[in-house]
């Protein structure tokens, strides 16, 4: 792996979850109008660089495998910094793909956000470049370039951090091995304003679960696995899933629910940054 004596600077890519998320309508640009809570694990994906002549990348990870056919966010987001902030270097990156591909914790997001960072230091350059350049990568790249709680509206783009009393919170995610296509969970909304995010977050939804149920049934079944363990504070579907998360009352309640996760599942036990 990448040492930082060999030259090299790594930075973490954040698993997000989505505390709440309301959808509130649909807008004209074909993105939807939401209310959300941003949160951030302290695990997740990492991402590597080098100085280079080009722009290139190398994928590891019990996940890399997953990425092959998919379009490549990070180059896409080093291109962007690179063209923004008019820099004529380039880079060699890697990432170490941990998370699953698809699965509504901003994996690819995160990953785009966290070469935007570790980019902006390598190359010297001005931040507020890495800033312009993310909401074009993504809805959810501006929340994972900030990688705090926060919350979010618009498409999700626009930020305002908040304590929502998470930081450090015991949390696991579960998701049942399938990936799930966000535009298409998007696209089966029933199109039912069901309200604002207002006051205890806790009080709030995620409007995505029903057509992602839908779509993946096993997502059900995750949820109703995991509001079944011991010293669940609360479990919810994150993003457009299939990932769902719980908040436990203690890391040694989420780690007895994580040593019981069925196998057919893959899991992550973390906290909340």
């Amino acid at each position: 792996m990448p040492r930082p004596e060999d030259g090299w600077l790594r930075e973490p890519a954040p698993a997000k979850i989505n505390l709440a998320l309301h959808v509130r309508g649909k807008r004209d640009d074909g993105y939807h109008e939401l209310e959300t809570l941003f949160a951030f694990c302290t695990d997740g994906d990492w991402v590597s660089a080098i100085v280079d002549d080009g722009i290139s990348i190398t994928t590891v990870g019990p996940f890399a495998a997953a990425l092959k056919g998919h379009d490549n966010i990070i180059l896409k987001a080093a291109n962007a910094l690179r063209e923004a902030s008019g820099h004529r270097g380039g880079a060699r990156l890697m990432l170490d793909k941990r998370l699953p591909v698809a699965s509504g914790i901003g994996g690819g997001s995160a990953d785009a956000a966290a070469a935007l960072r570790l980019l902006t230091g390598l190359w010297g350059i001005d931040p507020t470049h890495a800033s312009e350049v993310a909401p074009d990568l993504g809805a959810d790249v501006p929340a994972c370039l900030l990688s705090m709680t926060s919350r979010g509206t618009g498409s999700g783009t626009t930020l305002v951090e908040e304590d929502a009393g998470v930081s450090g919170d015991a949390v696991l995610l579960v998701n049942p091995g399938q990936p799930v296509s966000t535009a298409a969970v998007f696209a089966n909304w029933d199109g039912q304003d069901r309200g604002a995010l207002d006051g205890d977050w806790r009080e709030g939804r995620n409007d995505l679960e029903a057509p992602a149920i839908a779509a993946v049934p096993e997502i059900g079944e995750v949820l109703d696995w995991l509001r079944n363990r011991e010293g669940v504070d609360i479990a919810r579907m994150s993003g457009s899933g299939a990932t769902c998360f719980a908040l436990f009352d203690s890391d040694a309640a989420r780690d007895t629910a994580a040593a019981a996760v069925p196998d057919k599942w893959w899991h992550l036990a973390s906290n909340l940054r």
